[in-house]
């Protein structure tokens, strides 16, 4: 990433999430991913970046047609209602997208049409046929050696999933001629994918050998079909990620969006779809001429109170329960801070209670009412004039100086934890600053002093309040607002500048109340 803000504002910033399966019903998988995907967005949006930030949802296969037949509707109808619960869920946790893609849009049947064109008049694609593992679930071919046999004889794959044995005409994908060239690649492009270790499994994966990968069926008809040759439709992973570049305007390589965005600055995936992303999707492109994205980030999965969440044991975290429970804010703010991101980590209320409380309550929402308190009744309810510096007051505004480059620098490697963490250190140094610098007995003894603890602090508290914007987009904005910052003045430009003095202030308000337990959640905790 470029050394400075300056440098930063002239690069767009194209950022994806998978395009989620409407076979499934949207659960916290789906919420970590384009969770983690809109802090990125939001915050290159506020850093001065032009950003474009993708979802939506992948619609076609045979799973799709055997569900909307179970459900009595079209696969077309079946897609519609299950595509809009994705919509619903980003408008719920307010999730800032710029474009949301569905997979059965004209647009990306053209696209999609046009990258197998490319593809075959490459010499990439040939006619044969497909014998072998294929798990309709996963919508994934398999190797024998990848799968273990039952006692009653089905073959099952590392995911859970049921294969079967499939033979029919297929078209095939020269994947076997993108080994060197993909090792290759990975070589010289160190961060391609992340974490490190997601890294090392893929090389690890692609120096095993690679098999031509089967791209087309013939025993169902939900899907793209392939060009000239309906008998067969597109495999559904070749169409899926293609709308990557379908969003931006491909096949025309000219179109302003492609020109500016392509190739993607990050493609954000869960870690049992990174081989999809950081094998066969490069190859695709670069079979087609067309340049990879830049970085693919694999993050890990969540449990429920220790435990692996399923359907049959009953523990599937609601999205819309949490925010319910919980609040939009703190929510976020807990999936993003309490796990490094890229492992696994485990859902539990009392982790959730103990960041919504502790992090946000007492620290953050606590600084900035007693501190805006102090001001709104001692300064006439205006920011005070400060008097002259001292060390501690140069090295507490230093400190929330310094702030930005560091969560730029984590956030650059896609580490959300570890920019909170620094976000978080400057709320706990303004916290200590309070406390050694008693502005409440100043007011008694030197009201000028006062004036100059109370800016600083205010200072300290705007700039903390534009920095959790991308994570958090009610509390701080509340924030922002009680101290009549205009919205020009919440960007990170802002951050270059100083408060006004004689700024009016509202009179301070909580923005992050504590989570207090009833009587029944205490007995279950």
């Amino acid at each position: 990433m470029p050394a400075n803000g300056k440098d930063i504002a002239k690069t767009p910033y194209y950022i994806t999430t998978p395009i989620y399966y409407v076979n499934d019903k949207p659960h916290i998988g789906h919420v970590y991913t384009t969770l983690a995907c809109d802090v990125l967005a939001r915050f290159m949006r506020l850093d001065g970046r032009r950003v474009k930030f993708l979802t939506g949802t992948d619609e076609h296969g045979q799973k799709v047609e055997q569900s909307a037949r179970k459900n009595g509707l079209e696969p077309q109808a079946f897609t519609d209602r299950m595509s809009q619960n994705f919509r619903d869920l980003s408008a719920a946790w307010q999730f800032s997208n710029d474009d949301f893609i569905r997979t059965t849009e004209s647009r990306h049947v053209k696209a999609a049409q046009a990258i197998w064109v490319r593809l075959k008049e490459a010499g990439y694609i040939y006619l044969d046929k497909y014998s072998g593992w294929y798990a309709v679930r996963d919508e994934a071919f398999y190797g024998e050696d990848e799968l273990t046999r039952t006692e009653d004889g089905r073959m099952i794959a590392a995911s859970g999933a049921e294969c079967e044995w499939v033979e029919e005409p297929s078209y095939f994908f020269k994947l076997s001629a993108f080994e060197d060239t993909l090792l290759q690649f990975y070589d010289q492009n160190p961060d391609f994918i992340g974490p490190d270790g997601r890294r090392n499994e893929v090389i690890s994966f692609v120096k095993g050998g690679l098999r031509d990968l089967s791209i087309s069926r013939t025993t169902f008809k939900w899907g793209i079909p392939v060009p000239d040759d309906p008998d067969h439709i597109m495999y559904v992973w070749l169409d899926a990620l293609t709308n990557y570049i379908t969003a931006v305007g491909y096949p025309d390589e000219n179109a302003d969006e492609y020109q500016a965005f392509w190739p993607a600055e990050l493609h954000m995936v869960g870690k049992d779809i990174l081989r999809f992303h950081a094998v066969y999707w490069p190859a695709f492109l670069m079979a087609a001429g067309l340049a990879p994205p830049k970085r693919v980030f694999a993050h890990g999965w969540w449990t429920n109170e220790g435990q692996k969440i399923s359907k049959s044991l009953g523990n599937v975290i609601d999205p819309y329960e949490l925010i319910e429970t919980y609040g939009l804010d703190q929510t976020r703010y807990f999936l993003l801070r309490e796990v490094p991101f890229g492992n696994d980590g485990d859902f539990s209320h009392r982790a959730m209670v103990n960041r919504m409380n502790n992090d946000l309550a007492n620290d953050f929402g606590n600084l900035g009412q007693r501190v805006l308190s102090m001001i709104y009744k001692n300064c006439g309810g205006q920011i005070p004039e400060p008097g002259e510096l001292r060390p501690a007051d140069e090295a507490m505004l230093a400190a929330a100086d310094s702030a930005l480059a560091r969560m730029r620098s984590e956030l650059a490697l896609q580490a959300f934890h570890r920019a909170l963490e620094a976000h978080h250190a400057v709320v706990a140094q303004a916290n200590r600053y309070v406390d050694e610098q008693a502005p409440w007995a100043l007011r008694k003894t030197d009201k000028a002093r006062m004036a100059t603890v109370l800016y600083v602090l205010a200072e300290v508290i705007r700039k903390l309040a534009i920095l959790a914007q991308p994570f958090m987009p009610n509390g701080p904005a509340a924030l922002l607002g009680q101290m009549n910052q205009s919205d020009a003045a919440r960007d990170f430009a802002a951050l270059g500048t100083r408060l006004v003095p004689g700024t009016e202030i509202a009179k301070p308000q909580g923005v992050f109340p504590r989570y207090v337990e009833d009587e029944e959640t205490k007995g279950a905790s």
